[in-house]
């Protein structure tokens, strides 16, 4: 019976593969390793067990083995960087981890006509959407352009979301101008979530719609709508890809984590997920363990998992670079090697360069860090955390002034990203650091508004608040940054400095004398 993948159809009788009704060249070895990588999906398969099945037993290199995987996946539209149809792992063999559904002859479209209004929809065994041609509400039928445009610019950001699978702009543009039934378009496609959406443009301001549905259950899971005055029209279509990619990256690793909570066997990326949900929590020493203990769990099921080890190297770092720790430096170590090792694996991924970046801020290499968060930015132009990690290290090089331009942008791509709360904190060190205690108090509040859970940004509206001599204020805040963090002390934090720049310490010892005033314990 044939195979369908991912919008692929793989037919063993004919020897054909195909996408909708185009028929993909493969060579015939590369298809035979296809139909036993795919036949074999329930297990990992070693490569003696290729080489027996493939070449017969006949003596090949390992490097043309290699080569035969990556046509594979280049046949369904895989990479060696994301892996999520074909994954190599290390020192075990190669497994086939996409989706597949097997049928008696008939298309997928077929198939999902004759399910009765109800039946449960087809399980898949990632993380997956499809995003629909948003629709032109305008009068001007010239507009779209524009609305597709926005389209296509948030599948490809989408797409760079490491664990999810994103359904082609090809595909998703056959259902322009169509009646849209969501459960119909699950069964067709295999995927878990629907996003839509509409642009409707009056005069010179857009009005932006979209919403994300489960489509087992139709549920509304997350919707958003902004107007924006229109300046450039390009400059405005990448703000609102930007905003809504960001966003969605949140609301997706939410609902994954919440539905993986409930399988008897989660999988290496199910755990991901969790890790990345319980990060998102806040940045407690409870948060953190949690966190990279779901990340281990993962690395213990998939050794070469590059999400696992990135969420394993951001738990460490963050409670270092966040003076959670009395063993910072060697956290940060510990840190710097892991993500060393994910980036040996997957070169391009731009968190790790991203987290690598502040890790080297953080231990004094603030230009070194600087420039890996600007080659985070190269691989994903929106990463609006990478623009918040160099406004930190400028601070670190002593322009504590700049700062707060890269946390504005930061915000702008991301506005109600869940790490907000510590970019404004971030403003709020580096207007201590300039003695504006009162500015300060301003982003130090509004970043403890949107995340309570950040101890250090207690402790630093205490700072501001006894050097600005409302002392109450001070012993409050103080208090608050210690039902977090008990262990903290100015010890702590004196004994970890970031930054041998003059101007930067002596910004750190009025931080010190706030603190001491407010109360933080001395140590």
């Amino acid at each position: 019976m044939p195979y369908f993948i991912d919008g692929y159809m793989l037919d063993a009788k004919r020897r054909e593969l195909r996408k909708g009704d185009i028929l993909q060249p493969v060579e015939p070895q590369v298809f035979d390793l296809l139909e036993y990588l795919i036949a074999n999906r329930d297990r990992v398969v070693s490569r003696d067990e290729i080489f027996a099945a493939i070449w017969k037993g006949r003596i090949v290199s390992e490097s043309a083995l290699s080569s035969r995987i990556n046509a594979a996946r280049t046949a369904l539209g895989d990479t060696g960087e994301k892996q999520r149809l074909i994954r190599t792992l290390l020192r075990k063999g190669v497994r086939f981890v996409g989706e597949v559904r097997e049928t008696d002859g008939t298309t997928p479209a077929a198939s999902a006509s004759a399910q009765v209004e109800g039946a449960p929809a087809i399980a898949t065994d990632s993380a997956s959407i499809v995003v629909l041609p948003f629709h032109n509400m305008s009068d001007d039928p010239k507009q779209e352009y524009f609305v597709d445009g926005v389209t296509e610019s948030l599948t490809t950001d989408l797409s760079r979301i490491v664990g999810l699978r994103v359904i082609a702009r090809n595909t998703a543009f056959t259902f322009k101008g169509k009646a849209i039934d969501v459960k119909r378009i699950g069964y067709e496609l295999s995927v878990r979530y629907v996003l839509e959406g509409s642009v409707q443009r009056s005069g010179n301001r857009l009005r932006i719609n979209a919403q994300l549905i489960e489509v087992e259950t139709r549920n509304h899971l997350w919707a958003e709508r902004f107007d924006k005055p229109i300046v450039d029209l390009f400059d405005t279509q990448d703000e609102i890809v930007s905003r809504l990619a960001n966003a969605l990256d949140t609301q997706l690793v939410t609902a994954e984590a919440r539905r993986s909570q409930g399988s008897l066997h989660p999988d290496a990326m199910d755990l991901c997920f969790q890790g990345m949900a319980c990060f998102h929590k806040g940045l407690t020493n409870e948060y953190l363990t949690q966190s990279r203990g779901l990340y281990e769990r993962a690395l213990a099921l998939d050794p070469g998992n590059v999400e696992a080890l990135v969420g394993i190297a951001t738990a460490d770092g963050v409670a270092g670079v966040a003076h959670m720790t009395d063993d910072r430096s060697a956290r940060l170590a510990a840190a710097e090697a892991t993500l060393i090792k994910a980036l040996s694996i997957a070169p391009q991924h731009a968190r790790a360069h991203a987290i690598l970046g502040i890790i080297q801020i953080s231990t004094n290499r603030a230009a070194q860090g600087i420039a890996k968060c600007e080659q985070a930015l190269v691989l994903d132009r929106n990463f609006a955390l990478a623009h918040a990690f160099i406004g930190n290290g400028k601070n670190q090089l002593g322009r504590a002034a700049e700062t707060e331009a890269y946390v504005n942008e930061a915000l702008r791509l991301s506005p109600r990203d869940t790490n907000a709360g510590y970019w404004m904190v971030w403003v709020g060190f580096a207007k201590l650091q300039l003695s504006a205690d009162a500015e300060a108090v301003t982003w130090l509040r509004r970043g403890l508004e949107s995340n309570h859970n950040y101890p250090l940004g207690h402790f630093s509206l205490a700072a501001a608040q006894a050097l600005l001599g409302s002392q109450s204020e001070a012993r409050a805040a103080a208090q608050a940054g210690l039902a977090l963090d008990p262990a903290f002390t100015i010890r702590r934090y004196r004994a970890a400095i970031s930054s041998d720049n003059p101007i930067y310490l002596a910004g750190r010892e009025r931080i010190h004398e706030g603190m001491r005033t407010a109360g933080v314990p001395e140590g």
